[in-house]
C-alpha cells in the first residue's frame, strides 16, 4: 500500500495548535529525572484519548503499539520527558513555573512531536505493515532512563528490530525544520560523570603548619590531570575530560578539610577503551598527588553512558525517507561536521548498542532569526513552529521503514 506522504503531511499541519499547546504546558511544568508526576500524566492522558492501551515500564517509563494488525517487524520511536536543573531566563510568555528547573534540552519539544506521531499511526494503523512501538522516556539528562527501560523490557513483546529519535537543536544558521542525517557509524560521545574528594586537615587560616591544605592539593591534581588529554592520550583518538565544578570551604580564613572537582569524561570509542585509559590515569594521579601533599583522595565515577552507533543502512534509509518527506529541507551532517562524531552524549545510546539506530536532528531556531542560543542554556528558546514538521517525521519514519522492511 503506497504511503500517501501529501495527506500524513497536511494532517499533522492539522495538529499543530494541539502540539504547541502540549508542548507549552510542558514547558511550564519541567520536572526531573524519574520525578514526572505531572508530565507522566499529561503523556498518558493524551494517549488514552487517541484510543491507546498505555503501559508503563520501569521506573516512569511509557510505551504504547501502534499496528500489529498486519505482520512485519517493530520500529521503535522515543520521546524523552525529562528536563535540566536550569532557572530560565528566557523571556516567554510559557516560562518555568517550577524554580530552578527549565526544559533548556528541548525535551518538551520531543514529547509534544511523539504525541503528534502517535495521533498520525493510529490514524492510519490499518496501514502500518507491522507495529510500532512509541516510546516516552525519563531520565536522559543523567543517563539513567533509557537502561532502566531496556532492563524492564522496552526491547522486546514485541521484540525491537529498530530504533529512531530526533533531537530539535537551536541557534544554527539553519531555516527552522531543516532535518539533519548522520551517517553510519559512532555519532555521539560516550559521558561519565567524575567525582573527586581530597580530604586534608582543617585549621585556622594564620597557621597553614598546623593544617593540611586541600585546597593546594586539589588545584595540583587539577592541573596534573590536563597532561593526560596533551601527553597521554592518541593525538588521532577523541578523549575529553572537564572539571565544571571546583568546591571547598566556607569561610575566608579557614583551611577547609575537602575540596571537591566534579566533571565528565566523553570518548568516541565504542568499546570505551580510551575512557577506560583516562580513568585509570586520573586515579593513578590524583592519589599520587594526594599523598605527596599529605592528604588522601577519593575518585568516583557514576552515570555511564555510551558512545551513540548510527546504523548505516538505517541511516541511509532516514535520508531517503526524509527526502522524500521534505526534499531539500535535508541535509547530510557529514556536510557540517565533516562526519565527525559530536561531542555531546544521548542515552538513547544504550539501544543503538542492542538493536540497529538512528539519531536524527531538527532544526528549531535559525540563529539569524533570534534565536542566539542553544540547549543547556537558561535563555534558549526553541521555535515550536516545526511541531508539526517532527511528528510527520516520526510517523513517516516508521511507516516507510515497516513497508520496506516485512518479514
Amino acid at each position: 500500500m503506497k504511503i500517501d506522504k501529501e495527506q500524513l503531511y497536511k494532517e499533522a499541519q492539522t495538529l499543530q495548535e494541539e502540539l504547541v499547546a502540549v508542548r507549552r504546558e510542558l514547558h511550564q511544568h519541567p520536572e526531573l529525572g524519574f520525578d514526572l508526576v505531572y508530565t507522566k500524566a499529561l503523556v498518558k492522558d493524551k494517549l488514552l484519548s487517541y484510543g491507546y492501551e498505555v503501559q508503563e515500564i520501569g521506573k516512569c517509563g511509557v510505551i504504547v503499539c501502534a499496528g500489529g494488525k498486519k505482520p512485519g517487524k517493530t520500529i521503535l520511536i522515543r520521546g524523552d520527558m525529562d528536563a535540566l536543573p536550569i532557572t530560565e531566563e528566557a523571556e516567554v510568555d510559557y516560562k518555568s513555573r517550577s524554580e530552578g528547573k527549565m526544559h533548556a534540552c528541548g525535551h518538551d519539544m520531543h514529547t509534544a512531536m511523539v504525541l503528534g506521531a502517535a495521533k498520525l499511526l493510529k490514524e492510519h494503523e490499518d496501514e502500518i505493515e507491522g507495529t510500532v512501538k512509541i516510546e516516552f522516556q525519563p531520565a536522559e539528562e543523567i543517563f539513567q532512563g533509557s537502561e532502566d527501560m531496556i532492563a524492564n523490557g522496552l526491547l522486546e513483546s514485541p521484540k525491537v528490530d529498530a530504533a529512531f529519535m530526533m533531537h530539535v537543536v537551536a541557534g544554527i544558521p539553519m531555516p527552522s525544520g531543516m532535518i539533519l542525517v548522520p551517517g553510519g557509524g559512532i555519532s555521539t560521545a560516550s559521558c561519565e560523570q567524575y567525582h573527586i574528594t581530597v580530604t586534608g586537615k582543617s585549621g585556622h587560616g594564620s597557621m597553614p603548619s598546623a593544617a593540611v591544605d586541600a585546597i593546594t592539593a586539589a588545584a595540583h591534581i587539577h592541573l596534573a590531570l590536563q597532561e593526560i588529554n596533551s601527553r597521554e592520550l592518541d593525538p588521532f583518538s577523541y578523549g575529553v575530560f572537564t572539571t565544571c565544578k571546583f568546591q571547598a570551604g566556607d569561610a575566608s580564613n579557614v583551611f577547609p578539610e575537602t575540596a571537591q572537582m566534579w566533571g565528565t569524561i566523553r570518548t568516541v570509542d565504542k568499546d570505551n577503551e580510551v575512557g577506560a585509559q583516562i580513568k585509570k590515569r586520573m586515579t593513578e594521579i590524583t592519589t599520587a598527588i594526594a599523598t605527596a601533599m599529605r592528604c588522601e583522595a577519593r575518585v568516583e565515577f557514576y552515570d555511564f553512558c555510551p558512545a551513540m552507533i548510527t546504523d548505516e543502512a538505517l541511516s541511509e534509509s532516514a535520508r531517503t525517507y526524509m527526502k522524500e518527506l521534505y526534499g531539500d529541507m535535508v541535509i547530510d551532517m557529514a556536510a557540517i561536521n565533516g562526519g565527525r562524531p559530536g561531542g555531546g552524549s544521548e542515552d538513547f545510546a544504550f539501544v543503538s548498542h542492542k538493536v540497529p539506530t538512528v539519531g536524527l536532528y531538527i532544526a528549531a531556531g535559525n540563529s539569524k532569526e533570534g534565536y542566539l542560543y542553544g540547549q543547556h542554556n537558561s535563555k534558549v528558546i526553541f521555535d515550536d513552529s516545526i511541531l508539526h514538521r517532527g511528528s510527520a517525521a516520526y510517523a513517516y519514519m516508521a511507516l516507510r521503514w515497516l513497508q520496506e522492511h516485512k518479514k
